[in-house]
């Protein structure tokens, strides 16, 4: 370098830079101290990871740009989480975002750890032109079904929305509505609208169940979000069920039939 940076300037300098081809990165790269050198190497494998990234996101925006093109602008994509526990609500959401929305790592909020989820959860919140939640208790998957359960949940998260959809993406299910909608397979993967959705859906049932566990810890709804883990089925044989069980799913319905 013809004047010799630290690290830590060689570093900050580094952050600055978007341009893979940029001659400050050549530079570092020949530099004679090793730091200098692995800093431009990192520098290197991460914007790879952000290209990475940014390709998949525009790959899960295909359904969006499509439908954009044809003249829809109001897009929502609609998921839902919590069918197969054992306890807690089935929650929905639908989720309409704006023309141009971007958030690098968006995908199956399965596929995200946590803390992250947490902060895409605040970004989508914020960024969405609208969000809307449909949430259904246990007492009335009992009555109606896990299936109409989680169409009722879909309906009123779509119902919720402070703007009306022209169009729907659905993960996986079909509604009688009057707009046009497209079911997809594994669409939280497929689709940044769905995606979104199912990230709004999984982080509000996920503080739900930590909301019912304070109430009830003996069943560590916490940590199995109710589903039927070795731990929670054996608090379900000592203690039975608790309020937010469903009495109409095995092996709650033989335990809650003992109890009678």
């Amino acid at each position: 370098m013809r004047q010799t940076k630290s690290i830590k300037e060689v570093a900050r300098a580094l952050k600055e830079i978007k341009d893979p081809f940029d001659p400050f990165i050549a530079e570092c790269l020949e530099d004679e101290r090793v730091g200098v050198r692995d800093l431009a190497i990192k520098w290197h494998h991460a914007h790879a990871k952000r290209r990475r990234a940014q390709e998949h996101f525009e790959e899960m925006s295909m359904y969006e740009q499509t439908l954009r093109n044809q003249g829809f602008q109001y897009i929502a994509g609609i998921d839902e989480v919590g069918r197969g526990p054992l306890a807690g609500p089935v929650v929905a959401s639908a989720v309409i975002l704006p023309a141009g929305f971007y958030l690098e790592g968006l995908d199956d909020s399965k596929k995200i750890a946590e803390p992250k989820r947490e902060i895409f959860y605040e970004a989508i919140l914020k960024e969405a032109a609208a969000v809307g939640l449909g949430i259904i208790h246990s007492e009335e998957i009992d009555r109606l079904n896990i299936y109409q359960a989680t169409k009722k949940a879909m309906l009123a998260a779509i119902a919720d929305l402070k703007i009306a959809p022209d169009h729907l993406l659905i993960d996986a299910m079909e509604l009688s509505v009057p707009m046009p909608q497209l079911s997809i397979i594994k669409g939280d993967a497929k689709s940044i609208s769905i995606s979104a959705a199912s990230i709004i859906a999984k982080v509000t049932r996920d503080r739900m169940m930590k909301d019912y566990a304070l109430k009830h810890p003996q069943y560590s709804f916490q940590k199995n979000m109710g589903y039927g883990t070795a731990e929670h089925l054996e608090a379900l044989q000592k203690y039975g069920p608790a309020p937010w069980h469903r009495r109409s799913f095995a092996p709650v319905k033989e335990i809650a039939g003992k109890d009678r």
